[in-house]
């Protein structure tokens, strides 16, 4: 097979269409277990997260990402497998491999928020978080990555610890923040941060998680106009308002918290999150995915409205020729719509 083109030519080139969410997903599925969200699949049903990246794969993305979020050594002490730290990192990047062999598509590496950076405690958590993304880099460089994506970063000073370490192996670093609240943990606006990190030498920066097309579309115009570098957008696939703009703020009726498991009535449509991609291209983002909550439906309509036909693009619906709804109806057929034509519609 002919050499990989790379992410920066890739990105010089046309929007690169990623995807991410393992770990909701898997969750859903029953593979990987709510509140530590570790990613213990990894070794337990490799099988279920090879399957989920052919999946994306099949769907449009272009990365396949490894499973290491949260699979750092303070997490896996959380869940008593600390001593599975190494063979975990690593396999999750074979298993990203394996699947993007058929394929042209990039692997990358993956380290996030640790929970063990402090802002105001700085040079003894920054010791510790140095370790945990360079053992994980290390491990990911090993086994053959394309690039590194350091996400769901809430502090700049962590973000510049992640970018710092990556530098160190001479590949494309993609750093992308969360952005649960208006400003970091230091208080920095996304803006400035994206700004920082990437006169740091950071090839890709963004946003990624925590809020929804709505509230995550106007950070990314001001981040557009901020920087002259390479732009990622990965949003979570959920209602987010001005008044809540992250998930982790969304609530509904009756109930106190939806986030992280009772978030199925805020779910955007296939048909929303293409309109997203379209949005972002428009805005000139240049990674364009999905985060927690995202599933194959979602890529394959982003893929699509971006102009792609995908594998999958083989199974999207054509309900024309659906029995009830579709371009040849039966006379005897009809009655099932009309019988709820003139009803009254809302809740």
């Amino acid at each position: 097979m002919a050499e990989k083109t790379g992410l920066l030519e890739r990105l010089q080139r046309d929007v690169v269409m990623g995807a991410e969410g393992y770990v909701f997903e898997l969750e859903r599925r029953g593979y990987l277990k709510a509140g530590p969200f570790v990613p213990e699949v990894v070794l337990d049903f490799p099988d279920a997260v090879l399957e989920l990246h052919r999946e994306f794969l099949r769907a449009g993305a272009e990365v396949m990402v490894a499973l290491t979020y949260y699979g750092d050594r303070e997490k896996l002490k959380t869940v008593g497998r600390e001593g599975d730290l190494e063979m975990l990192n690593r396999q999750a990047v074979r298993l990203a491999r394996q699947a993007a062999a058929a394929s042209d598509a990039l692997v990358a590496g993956n380290i996030c928020n640790t929970w063990v950076y402090d802002h105001h405690n700085h040079a003894e958590t920054a010791a510790k978080v140095r370790q945990i993304y360079d053992e994980q880099v290390r491990w990911a460089v090993d086994e053959g990555v394309d690039f590194i994506i350091a996400e769901t970063l809430d502090y700049l000073g962590e973000a510049q610890l992640a970018l710092e370490v990556i530098k160190k192996y001479n590949l494309p670093a993609m750093v992308t923040f969360g952005s649960t609240q208006e400003t970091l943990r230091e208080g920095v606006s996304h803006v400035e941060a994206c700004k920082i990190i990437a006169q740091a030498g950071a090839d890709v920066v963004g946003l990624n998680c925590s809020r929804g097309p709505e509230t995550m579309l106007p950070l990314l115009k001001d981040i557009r106009q901020a920087v002259s570098g390479f732009v990622a957008a990965q949003p979570v696939p959920y209602r987010t308002t001005p008044t809540q703009p992250s998930f982790q703020a969304l609530k509904e009726k009756g109930h106190e918290r939806a986030f992280p498991i009772a978030l199925e009535p805020f779910l955007h449509t296939r048909f929303e999150m293409a309109d997203f991609a379209r949005q972002a291209r428009e805005l000139g983002v240049n990674y364009i995915g999905i985060c927690c909550g995202g599933a194959p439906h979602h890529v394959r309509a982003m893929a699509e409205a971006l102009g792609r036909f995908t594998p999958a693009s083989r199974y999207s619906p054509d309900l024309s020729q659906h029995p009830m709804i579709g371009a040849a109806v039966k006379e005897k057929d009809k009655a099932y719509l009309d019988f709820w034509k003139d009803k009254p519609s809302g809740k």
